[in-house]
C-alpha cells in the first residue's frame, strides 16, 4: 500500500474475504472474466500469492477463451500497476471506510475504476458486469459499488489528474530505496517503465539468422541481437517457435551468458538454471552445459526447452549448496534467487507481496550460492554472478563485502575492450565504473525498456 496517500481508505494490506460457493456455475463469458478476475486480485492482494501462480492454479481461467483470457489478464494486471492511483481516486468517492466485511465490495471497485480510468472499457460493460461478478453474500453493497462507479465513470479524468503517477504506485518502502541508489530522476524513470506493459523479447538460437526471424515475425532487432515484438498474442503459434528457433527471454536477461566468452567445448555450470534460457545461450555457444536447480519440475521444462531447440546440456535437479562437480569446471553462470524487483514491469504483483523483511534475508543466501560456485571453479576458472534486481544489497554491495572479507575472486571487468563493449550490444549507461553491468527498466525506454539486472565477472584466484 503506497502510505504516501494518508487519507487513502482502501487499505491494500486490509484482511479480505471473498465468499465463494464452488459448486456455482460460471455466469457468461462476460461476467466470468471478472469473476475470476476478482479471485486473482484477492490471490495476489490477500493472499500474497503470485499472479503468475494464481493463473496457473485456477481451473476455470483455461475453460475461458484466449481473448477472454487475455482480458482477465490485463483487467489484474492494470489493477495492480495502477493501484496506488486507484486507491487514491476511491477514497475521494467513499464518505467512510470500508469495513472488512465489505472486502468483495473493494475489489469490484478497485476492478470497476480500473476498466473506467485506464482501460477505456465502456461504462456499462465496466459497471454492470462488474457488479454481476460480485457473489451473492455481497448483494448489500451493489448499491455502493454502483453508486461509486457511476461517479467514477462521470468524474474519472479530472478526480485521476489530482493524483501523481509517481510515486503513487509503489509502496513507500521501495520508492525510498530506489531513490536512494539512483537518485530521484532515475528513480522516476525506472518506475515510469513499471507502469507499461512490457513487450516479448526472443533470443535467436543461431545469431545469424536474426535478422530472417526479424522479418518473419514483423520484429525489431535491438543492439544486442535479441528480437522485441508488440502485442505478439500466443508465444505457440508463432513462426520458428515449434522447429525451436528462438525463445523468450527479455533482452537483459541473455545479457549475463554472454559475459563468459570462448566457451566453445568448456565445461559450463549454470546453477539456479530454471526456466532454461541461460543454459540454452551456453548451449548454443558450444559449451558442455550442466544445469543445476533445486526443483524438478523447473528441471522438466528446461529439458524441454532443450528439446524444442534440439540443444545438449545435462540437467540436474539438485541443491547447489550440497551438490558438487565430479572434477572442477571452467566457468559457472549463477542466476542467484532474488527479489526480481526489476521484472516489475513484467510482474506487477511483486511491489505487493514482496515484504522488506523477506528481501533482507536475500543476500546471505546469495552469498552462500555465490561460495557453492566458487569451489565449483578451478582456479583461473570464470564465474559470472547475475541477479535480476534493482537492490544493490544483491549486487553491486554484495560482491563488494564478499571481496572485501577475503573470499577467492577477483573482478574481471566487463567491456574492458572496445570490441568486446560493441558486441555485448548493452546500454552505454549500464556499464559501471566498477566493470560490472547495471541494466534498468528506463534503458532503451524509446524501445519499450528492459529488465534491470546486475551482473559482475569474477575470476577464482
Amino acid at each position: 500500500m503506497p502510505p504516501q496517500q494518508p487519507k487513502r481508505r482502501l487499505a491494500a494490506n486490509d484482511p479480505v474475504t471473498i465468499p465463494r460457493k464452488a459448486t456455482t456455475p460460471l455466469r457468461p463469458a462476460r461476467s466470468s472474466t471478472r469473476r475470476i478476475a476478482l479471485e486473482l486480485l484477492h490471490a495476489v492482494l490477500r493472499r500474497h500469492r503470485p499472479l503468475d501462480e494464481a493463473m496457473a492454479d485456477h481451473a476455470n481461467l483455461a475453460r475461458l477463451e484466449p481473448r477472454d483470457r487475455a482480458f482477465t489478464r490485463l483487467m489484474v494486471a492494470t489493477c495492480l500497476r495502477r493501484l496506488g492511483q486507484i486507491d487514491a481516486v476511491l477514497a475521494r468517492c467513499l464518505e467512510r471506510p470500508l469495513t472488512p466485511k465489505a472486502s468483495a465490495a473493494e475489489g469490484a471497485l478497485r476492478l470497476g475504476a480500473c476498466q473506467l480510468l485506464f482501460l477505456e472499457t465502456p461504462p456499462h460493460a465496466a459497471v454492470t458486469e462488474t457488479i454481476d461478478a460480485l457473489p451473492r453474500a455481497a448483494a448489500p453493497y451493489h448499491g455502493l459499488v454502483n453508486a461509486v462507479l457511476r461517479r467514477i465513470a462521470q468524474e474519472g479524468p479530472a478526480l485521476l489528474r489530482a493524483v501523481p503517477e509517481i510515486p503513487t504506485n509503489l509502496p513507500d518502502w521501495l520508492w525510498q530505496g530506489w531513490k536512494a541508489s539512483y537518485g530521484e530522476v532515475t528513480a522516476a524513470a525506472i518506475a515510469a517503465q513499471h507502469l507499461r506493459e512490457a513487450p516479448l523479447d526472443l533470443t535467436v538460437k543461431d545469431p545469424a539468422e536474426a535478422a530472417l526471424w526479424a522479418e518473419r515475425l514483423g520484429a525489431a532487432i535491438l543492439p544486442n541481437g535479441s528480437l522485441r515484438l508488440k502485442d505478439a498474442g500466443a508465444v505457440e503459434t508463432l513462426p520458428g517457435f515449434a522447429e525451436g528457433a528462438w525463445w523468450v527471454q527479455d533482452a537483459a536477461a541473455s545479457l549475463p551468458a554472454r559475459l563468459l566468452r570462448g566457451i566453445d567445448g568448456k565445461r559450463v555450470i549454470d546453477l539456479c538454471a530454471a526456466p532454461g534460457g541461460k543454459t540454452l545461450q551456453l548451449a548454443a555457444a558450444g559449451a558442455r552445459v550442466t544445469a543445476i536447480d533445486r526443483s524438478a519440475d523447473r528441471m522438466a521444462r528446461v529439458s524441454q526447452n532443450l528439446a524444442r531447440t534440439g540443444l545438449a546440456a545435462t540437467c540436474i535437479a539438485a541443491d547447489a549448496f550440497n551438490w558438487r562437480p565430479p572434477e572442477l569446471v571452467d566457468a559457472v553462470l549463477l542466476d542467484a534467487p532474488c527479489s526480481a524487483t526489476g521484472t516489475i514491469r513484467r510482474h506487477p504483483d511483486l511491489p505487493w507481496i514482496k515484504k522488506p523483511a523477506e528481501m533482507a534475508e536475500l543476500p546471505a543466501l546469495q552469498r552462500k550460492l555465490l561460495n557453492a560456485a566458487i569451489a565449483m571453479t578451478h582456479p583461473g576458472g570464470v564465474i559470472v554472478y547475475s541477479v535480476c534486481s534493482l537492490e544493490p544489497a544483491e549486487g553491486e554491495d554484495l560482491i563488494a563485502r564478499a571481496i572485501d572479507e577475503g573470499a577467492p575472486i577477483e573482478r574481471i571487468r566487463i567491456g574492458e575492450t572496445p570490441e568486446e563493449e560493441a558486441s555485448l550490444g548493452a546500454p552505454a549507461d549500464a556499464l559501471t565504473r566498477a566493470g560490472a553491468l547495471r541494466t534498468l527498466p528506463c534503458h532503451w525506454a524509446e524501445q519499450g525498456g528492459m529488465d534491470g539486472f546486475y551482473a559482475v565477472r569474477l575470476r577464482r584466484r
